[in-house]
């Protein structure tokens, strides 16, 4: 017989004690040791066996044993330290507070999964983790920031393996109660509802849970409501848990019920209206279609002033380099929502629009979210370096007549909380030496501070814990199909070898099986007599694709083969939960994506803050930040004709960058000590301590993203939208003319024939405006160095030439500049139009350049 139901009931709190609750219900307990700890000594073999989840503690400890603990006063005196520790936190200034100048007010954070804590599984993988550490972060930093998403009943999946090596996927369905996740209530108690009209007279409507993240609340949306017919209820079933018109739901709900919740919250809350609005991945680009509707219903702007002011306050941030990974929709799906009571007052056709494949290449049929969010955000970017330059090149035909380095998105490259990921061995040590548990300051390479042996000594002691974590794994999932647990589990891993990581999703682009191209040498590698090495594998395929679960079944079938099973194992769930045992429990993490499909790759990073080593290829992140000290960079087989010769000679890199110098450097000892390794080591630790934090790219939001998107949002609403509709009418009347606007003839002197450094050039260029204003245009010159085929390459060099005086007769005006000589060797340059107003983030931003013939 099963329930239909699950809840958790909560004994009765002593007074001394009701600061439990409080402590259980703030998720800050996920990222600081000492709230855990408190609740650990409630009950240890308690605390382990509910997951270390304080909410759920409180639920299963029993009423005998808190009412001891409330007459036990060193646990009373340590419950009420907790508490004002908690205050603290919530209350003082942080680094936001001291930040000089204008700042945003409060800034709305949209992403479809937020992955906080293994026990709040509404995360898949690295989107929401990223979320999550985002979420942390802007809590350490007091950025004013508020999360929302959805809440799935059933979060992702939990994942098996059978004996035939195939995952299965189950969905244990949640309580939102268990979690500590609270109902945002009207004052008089009534739970808030937002509701959406939707096509054929339904209506969708969603309860609002808050999470409280530190001093971050977390909307998530909740459609299991009476106020919905059966379906509609099971719109917010699963994370990524369906196709078609289902993932279209949930993404409206996230956008524009995202927005109504917000409203609502901030009306209860007295919060004043977010300034800037960030979209985390295209799902909830709808927010900014329900905005416009918002300032057409609200303040009569026209669609054009309120697209402006709401593009002025967007931040959209793109995380994919491969097309498939975006969703699309048919374009009449979303035409029939849109021209429905969804959007009071918008414009169906402008709407639609702003998200069609209308471009060459594209499919005009297709309604695609990252084109909405690109058009819906002024303000753009990538997660890694590499990765801004690979989404230029990805989205530049949104911008037509731009070269692809100039197309207007940037990049901040991710980061991770260090205090969710460095383990508990680690931060103690470094609390001893350095007085504090994690700081982007701290010097790993000072040996007088901590030496080599007591080093080695914690990353052991988190490798053993890895190995236990492993065999209790595989244990319990032999315990599924035998009641005799194998012998030779007992033997698995051996804390002395070699361990190498390798944890992710599994699409194939990440390649889970790239290891295996050459079992027999991976064989001889694994299983060497002297200087062994191990791999511990984790990773989730989508339950839809069955490609990636061919790789993992290949991979696990490999891995049971009797003469390696001690020495590769694959470990199932892959989670939050089992990632703060692995990472720091491996002394090489592994990535082997196809370059540049890997946006960011932030599991090196946590890897790393832990003192393992990267060995991956050069792609996102680590294509930025690999230095030759920090670990092996696989070399790219650029040149080869196909994906099978690819394959095989990164393969046979890998394979060589094992053999000959990981497993060398690695067991070669002095004292029993591998110094030249962990010499690796403490340059990582030190270094990617100062740039792989979730700390670092939050501040970079803040000053290169959000406050700009606040300023802008400011100046646009001033005097009742004033500079909102003068440049609505700019960009009217701009894009009117710009047909007809040409560089008629460019004139130069003062060169002679053999220019030399430090000779001045003189440009004059005539240019037809077609009725707008030389301050309506910046013309340009673009200068550098030059390729064989006349392109100009590297770093250029802009200048502006102002305008000599009004048009003349023939409708041309004369602009000129002065140009210094600085550089040497082929020299070239150009002349180009492009439109020129304050509010304007960048001058190509609405993809209209002209230039000179």
């Amino acid at each position: 017989m099963k329930a239909i139901r699950t809840f958790t009931v909560r004994p009765v709190l002593a007074p001394s004690l009701a600061a439990l609750d409080r402590l259980a219900s703030n998720w800050r307990w996920s990222w600081s040791r000492t709230p855990r700890d408190l609740f650990a000594s409630m009950d240890p073999d308690l605390w382990a066996e509910v997951g270390g989840n304080p909410v759920q503690m409180l639920g299963a400890v029993g009423q005998q044993r808190l009412d001891e603990l409330a007459a036990d006063e060193a646990f009373v005196a340590r419950v009420d330290e907790e508490d004002r520790r908690l205050t603290d936190y919530l209350t003082g200034d942080r680094w936001f507070q001291r930040l000089e100048g204008a700042k945003p007010a409060h800034i709305a954070y949209f992403s479809p999964e937020f992955g906080v804590d293994g026990s709040l599984p509404q995360y898949s993988g690295g989107l929401g983790i990223l979320a999550g550490d985002h979420l942390k972060s802007s809590s350490d930093l007091g950025v004013p920031l508020t999360g929302v998403g959805l809440f799935y009943r059933a979060g992702y999946f939990r994942q098996s393996i059978g004996d035939d090596g195939w995952q299965r996927e189950s969905y244990p369905l949640l309580d939102p109660y268990g979690l500590g996740l609270t109902l945002l209530r009207e004052a008089d108690g009534t739970p808030v509802e937002v509701g959406l009209d939707l096509p054929d007279g339904r209506r969708l409507a969603a309860r609002i849970w808050i999470a409280d993240i530190g001093r971050i609340p977390l909307l998530l949306l909740d459609a299991e409501t009476p106020s919905n017919t059966e379906d509609l209820r099971r719109v917010t079933d699963r994370l990524y848990g369906g196709g078609g018109e289902h993932r279209l739901l949930q993404e409206l709900l996230l956008g524009v019920g995202g927005v109504r919740a917000v409203r609502a919250f901030c009306r209860i809350t007295e919060r004043p209206t977010p300034d800037v609005y960030h979209t985390n991945e295209g799902h909830a680009g709808f927010q900014g279609l329900e905005r416009i509707s918002e300032l057409v219903t609200g303040q009569s702007l026209t669609f054009d002033v309120a697209l402006a002011q709401v593009r002025a306050s967007t931040v959209f941030t793109t995380h994919t380099p491969v097309p498939a990974g975006i969703d699309r929709f048919p374009r009449d799906l979303i035409a029939s929502y849109l021209g429905g009571r969804l959007l009071d007052g918008l414009d169906a056709e402008r709407a639609l629009a702003l998200g069609l494949e209308d471009y060459p290449g594209g499919d005009p049929s297709v309604f695609n979210m990252a084109v909405l969010g690109l058009h819906l955000g002024q303000h753009a970017n990538g997660v890694s370096r590499l990765h801004g330059r690979v989404s230029r090149e990805m989205f530049g035909q949104l911008w037509p007549g731009v070269d692809a380095d100039e197309v207007p998105i940037t990049s901040i490259t991710n980061g991770v909380h260090a205090p969710t990921w460095v383990h508990a061995d680690l931060k103690s040590l470094s609390e001893q030496r350095f007085g504090d548990s994690f700081s982007a300051t701290h010097d790993w390479t000072d040996a007088g501070l901590v030496t080599d042996e007591e080093l080695w000594g914690v990353r052991q002691a988190m490798k053993e814990d890895l190995v236990a974590e492993a065999r209790r794994r595989v244990t319990e999932a032999a315990l599924q199909s035998s009641p005799a647990v194998p012998a030779w589990i007992g033997d698995l891993l051996d804390p002395g070898v070699l361990t190498i990581g390798f944890a992710r999703r599994v699409p194939t682009y990440k390649r889970l099986t790239l290891m295996l191209r050459d079992p027999e040498r991976l064989t001889r590698l694994l299983t060497d007599p002297e200087r062994p090495v191990q791999i511990v594998i984790g990773g989730k395929s989508h339950p839809a694709d069955d490609s990636g679960k061919i790789l993992i079944q290949q991979l696990v079938r490999f891995s049971r083969d009797p003469k390696v099973r001690g020495r590769i194992v694959f470990l199932p769930d892959y989670d939050i939960t089992l990632a703060k045992t692995l990472y720091p429990g491996c002394d090489v993490w592994l990535n082997n994506p196809l370059r540049p499909l890997e946006a960011c790759g932030t599991s090196g990073m946590k890897a790393a803050l832990n003192g393992a080593l990267n060995l991956s290829i050069l792609d996102g992140w680590w294509d930025e930040w690999y230095d030759g000290r920090n670990g092996w960079a696989i070399p790219t087989a650029d040149t080869a004709t196909t994906d099978e010769e690819r394959d095989d000679a990164e393969a046979a890199a890998l394979y060589d960058l094992i053999e000959h110098q990981l497993v060398p450097t690695f067991y070669d000892r002095e004292g029993g000590v591998p110094r030249r390794w962990l010499a690796m080591v403490r340059h990582t630790m030190t270094e990617l301590g100062k740039k792989a934090t979730s700390d670092r790219m939050v501040r970079d939001y803040v000053t290169e993203l959000y406050v700009p998107a606040a300023a802008h949002d400011a100046a646009l609403r001033e005097d009742g939208f004033a500079a909102a509709r003068e440049l609505a009418a700019f960009v009217a009347r701009v894009r009117s003319a710009w047909p007809a606007v040409h560089i008629a003839n460019v004139d130069s002197s003062g060169i002679p024939q053999q220019a030399q450094a430090g000779d001045t050039l003189e440009v004059r260029a005539n240019v037809f405006l077609d009725g707008l204003s030389a301050d309506d245009v910046d013309v340009e010159l673009i200068a550098g160095r030059t390729d064989e085929d006349d392109r100009l390459v590297g770093e250029r060099r802009s200048t502006r030439l102002v305008a000599t005086g009004p048009a003349g007769a023939d409708g041309l005006t004369a602009f000129a500049c002065t140009q210094p000589l600085t550089v040497t060797g082929t020299f070239g340059y150009t002349v180009r139009a492009v439109p020129s107003h304050p509010q304007l983030v960048s001058p190509v931003e609405l993809g209209l350049v002209t230039y000179a013939s």
